[in-house]
């Protein structure tokens, strides 16, 4: 699998603002009231952060100190919810920064709640966003390892 490219992360974050919105624009145009999302939604998305990071740290100590040996479908585990984790959380950070920027601006004022709300979200999916890249990044194995092990015999040679 390979790292998530700093390219595929801008592409989301700017398809979770168009979405974001787009929202936007459609319910106020219908005359519905706008989306803001809750406040625990960015206090979750932080939370999440710290679990991806924490359940990273035993992948990281296994490839660095070569004695402790882990579970690879653990490690694969891992790794694709770091991957995962950092898709979804570009995707709400565009949708939370869009909101956020048009709530700020509209010439009516919108209340205080909701334009924190906006933002605790963008601020928690961002802490979302690095906590998956950074986890990814320590599930990684250092270049040069080959996946020889050091206990196999020495490789036959035709005669």
């Amino acid at each position: 699998m390979t790292r998530t490219k700093p390219l595929s992360v801008i592409v989301y974050i700017a398809l979770g603002a168009a979405v974001g919105w787009l929202l936007e624009i459609a319910l106020m145009a219908s005359g519905l009231p706008v989306a803001i999302p809750p406040l625990t939604v960015g206090i979750a998305l932080a939370v999440l952060g710290a679990l991806v990071v924490g359940l990273a740290i035993p992948v990281r100590r296994s490839v660095r100190d070569r004695q402790r040996q882990i579970d690879p479908f653990y490690a694969t585990r891992v790794v694709v919810l770091a991957k995962s984790s950092s898709i979804v959380a570009a995707l709400v950070v565009g949708g939370g920064g869009s909101i956020l920027v048009f709530l700020l601006s509209r010439s009516v004022i919108a209340a205080v709640g909701s334009v924190l709300a906006a933002g605790v979200t963008a601020g928690g999916a961002i802490a979302l966003l690095v906590a998956a890249l950074i986890a990814e990044n320590m599930c990684s194995i250092p270049p040069g390892d080959d996946d020889k092990d050091e206990d196999d015999p020495a490789p036959v040679r035709p005669h």
